[in-house]
């Protein structure tokens, strides 16, 4: 048994699918100031620092407690989650045509203390959107995408934003899942 401290229904799809029992609890701490003290950090190492302090956020002494992030970077410009359908049109407007690199990063606490994390890199092709298609897209998958930084969902209709990806699938999903069972087996937390 461990905590998810994310209300992430992708995380949670995964780590369920995975057949890891999990109590998830969202850890409730203030993102953007946290990235705000790591301006000029590597997106890498923001993305392991938002899961790490995620980590750390749920009071749980008995289990392992699971901190993940994920953010996107499109020709150097960060990425958040867009704050309305307007804006996710804008993102996706300047997606259109680029490589979009998303960084997942998982982080595991015991006892407020982080005693493992890992940082994920994968690289999304983005093919040449028409606005007919950001239209009918947004259309169709408003307001889910909402929720998630890239403004896509890859296991629904977003899969069509790309030509190509690079990466491992589960850190495109949002978090680095082989990694966290290779840690949660090493912590006697799953069967070896």
């Amino acid at each position: 048994m461990i905590v998810l401290a994310s209300k992430s229904a992708s995380r949670q799809t995964m780590l369920r699918d995975a057949g890891i029992a999990f109590e998830a609890r969202p850890a409730d701490l203030d993102e953007r100031a946290i990235e705000a003290s790591l301006e000029g950090a590597a997106p890498g190492d923001i993305a392991l620092a938002l899961a790490e302090a995620k980590s750390l956020a749920v009071d749980e002494p008995l289990v392992p407690v699971l901190g993940s992030d994920s953010l996107v970077v499109v020709d150097g410009k960060r990425f958040d989650k867009p704050t309305d359908k307007d804006n996710a049109a804008e993102h996706l407007r300047f997606f259109s045509g680029k490589v979009m690199e998303l960084h997942s990063a998982a982080a595991l606490a015991r006892g407020g203390e982080v005693v493992w994390n890992h940082a994920a890199l994968a690289r999304l092709h983005v093919r040449e959107l028409s606005e007919g298609f950001i239209e009918s897209y947004l259309e169709r998958e408003w307001p889910e995408v909402g929720y998630c930084v890239g403004v896509f969902r890859i296991e629904a209709l977003g899969v069509q934003l790309f030509e190509r990806i690079e990466g491992d699938n589960f850190t495109v999903l949002g978090m680095p899942l082989l990694p966290v069972l290779g840690a949660l087996r090493d912590m006697d937390e799953l069967p070896k």
